[in-house]
């Protein structure tokens, strides 16, 4: 089902127009410093938002080196301030002998439209019911996209800077997948895969180096210069890629378009997928971690993939597998020793993800079994998560006190582990939230209460703590109180359509009927229901007490989704 609504929205955006109707002025290379010019500013944010990086407190700056200015920043020799010499994996990526792929430049997507494809693309997406709205899932893995995009700034990979926008797919299938404009899909089977949580960032990296080096756009802008037919075929071989769960754009084109040769398009997909482990190992090594996850985990995949044929199951959807470990094995052996540092979410969120893959009560208890024999034969990865992952389950199967037994086992071993690392005794988001959930399920309001306000007291960033905190406020019919924090949320990100829809909620609650209905407006508008989104704002226009400023506000507002929806209809229609 994922697949069928990617390829709706793919096509409905990207065949809507003419060949080279995306065409951007101007040249962007994949490689190297030349950044959006002027002309084509990004639609993240302004340009000078990336200026001097702010780096995570736990990456080392020797790591980077010193850089000057531009023409030191790609120098190899000369011993100055941009010198590598003898540290190959940290020589700017324009000197690590990535395949020459071409340029990203004229006639592909500029950076908006492909953006824009994105967020089209995303519609649907969330509209699957395999799609996971988890907030400890998607902010653990943004977290880690964080890390690997700062060290993809302070390196200067990358032809553009893209807001990398990272979610959760329910699906036992070991892979994730890049999408247009900077969103990548993770499945569930990956994370639960992994063992550390540098093979997770290992495969995210070479997801986010298919974006920063515009692998997507090139495909498309490929196809734009070979005809229209040639695009169309193009498309259609992505969903052949996304039905086969391969992840592989590149292996996915050599599928589905007859209007190339197939050979061509399989050493294209080879260039790709080598310039996408290069330019994932600059930035895991980059951002501090295990510089050997990529190729021990790509090693690990192949021996548990081969068939009763002998070929790899893996190898099929991402070619020359063998040749790839042996590359990325050699980088690793070339890096200095670092020992890596495993956030402590990355075994809460894995624990949290084997659940989440399955779908009835009945899957929730083998689950439940698995991860205690795992404790008992002393297996686990980590004792503290796999006990997390019970009360997690148990929750769902509405053992509430079973749950809250088996979380305060997993805070002791957590901090049993702390203190054997000589750290101080600490909590995590995971098991915090957790906490009040298990409460509010329960019907424990005070405890649901207070458990909630710790949670986002001590994690003021994270979103997770954040949707907790409302959700309890609802539960308890605390309208004025939810109503004022999702304002507030909505201040600070109003392209998530989850902090409108508490809004709307709060709103309809505390009798606020005109902010009920502008909220559901903008809750609709970002999943692209237009003439929902419209409705509401005409409902609230007619409400006999709207006031001469309110009134004045929503005819601005309304008369801009009219624009924007006609302006998709006509899209549509093209």
């Amino acid at each position: 089902m994922l697949a069928k609504r990617f390829l709706a929205a793919l096509l409905s955006v990207a065949l809507m127009a003419p060949p080279g109707a995306f065409a951007q002025a101007g040249s962007v290379t994949g490689f190297g410093p030349n950044l959006p010019s002027a002309e084509s500013p990004l639609v993240s944010g302004p340009a000078d938002s990336y200026a001097d990086p702010v780096l995570p407190p736990d990456i080392a700056r020797g790591v980077f080196g010193t850089y000057g200015g531009a023409q030191s920043r790609f120098s190899t020799g000369g011993g100055g301030a941009g010198s590598h010499t003898g540290d190959g994996w940290r020589a700017p990526i324009a000197a690590q002998q990535l395949p020459d792929l071409g340029s990203g430049g004229s006639g592909s997507l500029t950076p908006q439209a492909e953006r824009k494809l994105g967020e089209r693309v995303m519609r649907e997406v969330r509209r699957d019911p395999d799609y996971l709205d988890d907030w400890l899932v998607r902010d653990y893995l943004n977290s880690v996209a964080g890390k690997l995009a700062a060290a993809a700034s302070a390196l200067y990979i990358g032809g553009y800077r893209p807001d990398f926008d990272l979610f959760a797919v329910r699906d036992a299938q070991i892979n994730a997948f890049s999408l247009p404009g900077g969103f990548i899909g993770v499945n569930t089977g990956l994370i639960a895969a992994t063992q550390t949580e540098s093979e997770l960032a290992s495969v995210l990296g070479h997801e986010m180096g298919h974006v920063l080096q515009r692998h997507i756009s090139r495909m498309i802008s490929t196809g734009e210069r070979s005809g229209y037919a040639a695009l169309l075929g193009m498309l259609f071989g992505v969903l052949a890629g996304g039905l086969a769960h391969s992840g592989d754009l590149g292996g996915a084109i050599a599928i589905g378009s007859q209007a190339y040769a197939v050979d061509s398009q399989l050493r294209f997909s080879r260039s790709a997928e080598q310039e996408a482990d290069r330019v994932g190992f600059l930035l895991l090594a980059g951002a501090g971690y295990d510089p050997y996850a990529m190729s021990s985990f790509f090693g690990r995949l192949d021996r548990a993939a081969m068939n009763d044929n002998g070929i790899p199951a893996y190898a099929r959807s991402h070619p020359l597998t063998g040749d790839r470990i042996a590359d990325m094995d050699d980088r690793a052996r070339r890096a200095p020793y670092r020992q890596p540092h495993q956030d402590p979410e990355y075994g809460f969120v894995r624990a949290r993800a084997r659940l989440l893959q399955d779908h009835a009560r009945n899957e929730y208890a083998d689950e439940i079994s698995r991860l205690r024999a795992e404790i008992d034969e002393r297996t686990a990865l980590n004792v503290a998560a796999n006990w997390y992952g019970i009360a997690y389950g148990q929750m769902l199967l509405d053992r509430y006190d079973d749950a809250v037994a088996s979380l305060a086992t997993a805070r002791a071993a957590f901090a049993a582990g702390a203190r054997d690392a000589g750290e101080p005794e600490r909590s995590a988001p995971s098991l915090d939230v957790l906490a009040a959930d298990i409460a509010r399920r329960a019907g424990h309001d005070d405890d649901a209460a207070r458990l909630a306000a710790l949670a986002q007291k001590r994690w003021p960033d994270s979103n997770a703590a954040i949707d907790m905190h409302i959700r309890t406020l609802l539960t308890l019919h605390r309208f004025a109180d939810a109503q004022a924090l999702a304002k507030q949320e909505t201040r600070a990100h109003p392209d998530q359509p989850a902090w409108w829809l508490y809004l709307a909620q709060a709103s309809a609650g505390s009798g606020d009927v005109l902010m009920q209905h502008r909220a559901m407006a903008e809750k609709f508008a970002l999943d692209g229901a237009w003439p929902s989104a419209i409705r509401q704002l005409k409902d609230a226009r007619d409400l006999k007490t709207i006031g001469y400023y309110d009134l004045a506000t929503v005819d601005a507002r309304l008369h801009e989704m009219e624009s924007r929806y006609k302006e998709e209809r006509l899209d549509e229609k093209g």
